[in-house]
């Protein structure tokens, strides 16, 4: 049997989630609704047996390109990522444009599950309390982004591909000033400290997105993103 973070999960309307026109916070999320229809609904997606899920088949694939150690990067790459002017180059120099978490949160909770029919908001994956943004608004400084995911079960074979699929998503919407830390929330799963590693390790990362097939996957994840 699946272990639930939350005993009675709830699947969160799309409708519904935390937006900055609708100024609904973050309380929401954490309420969730309560209403025996949706109830069921999460319960039934999430107590799909994972053994059979075609998305699994890219799993393994995913863990050994995490663990592996990916190529050196050549000296034009390395030369890109200390580049002095790349906020130029995405015309992010106004100091009044400031980052905030709402942003942050929109960019990823309409991200798909990679298992379910459903996105990362409304499975309460991705939740606007648990996005952490330090922004000065200097376009000179780096910008801290963490973010804080609770998988639906404490094994959850999908907890690094989700991450992999938001960490594609902020690196492809954000400047390079922005660094990006992806964290499983604390205690919501058995291997937290080892996926957490994978996560943030920029090489491991890299070498995982030049395979094509996982790249594939991530990229399908992204489809519903607004």
């Amino acid at each position: 049997m699946s272990e639930f973070i939350n005993e009675n999960p709830d699947v969160i309307d799309s409708d519904e989630l935390p937006s900055r026109k609708e100024n609904i916070t973050g309380d929401l999320l954490l309420s969730g609704i309560s209403n025996e229809t949706t109830l069921q609904r999460k319960k039934l997606l999430l107590s799909i047996d994972n053994s059979k899920s075609k998305v699994l088949q890219n799993i393994e694939l995913l863990d050994k390109l995490l663990l592996i150690n990916p190529p050196e990067l050549t000296s034009d790459e390395e030369s890109i990522e200390e580049s002095d002017d790349e906020d130029d180059a995405y015309g992010n120099t106004d100091p009044k444009d400031v980052v905030d978490t709402q942003e942050i949160y929109d960019l990823t909770a309409h991200i798909s599950d990679p298992e379910h029919p459903l996105s990362l908001g409304q499975l309460s994956i991705v939740n606007l309390p648990d996005i952490e943004v330090h922004d000065c608004g200097d376009p000179n400084k780096m910008v801290e982004v963490i973010i804080r995911i609770t998988p639906t079960i404490t094994h959850c074979s999908l907890a690094t591909l989700i991450g992999l699929g938001i960490r594609v998503r902020l690196e492809r919407a954000l400047p390079p000033r922005f660094r990006i830390t992806i964290l499983l929330k604390k205690g919501t799963h058995n291997s937290e400290n080892q996926v957490n590693k994978q996560l943030n390790d920029k090489e491991r990362v890299a070498a995982a997105c030049e395979n094509e097939q996982l790249l594939g996957v991530v990229s399908k994840m992204l489809l519903t993103c607004k």
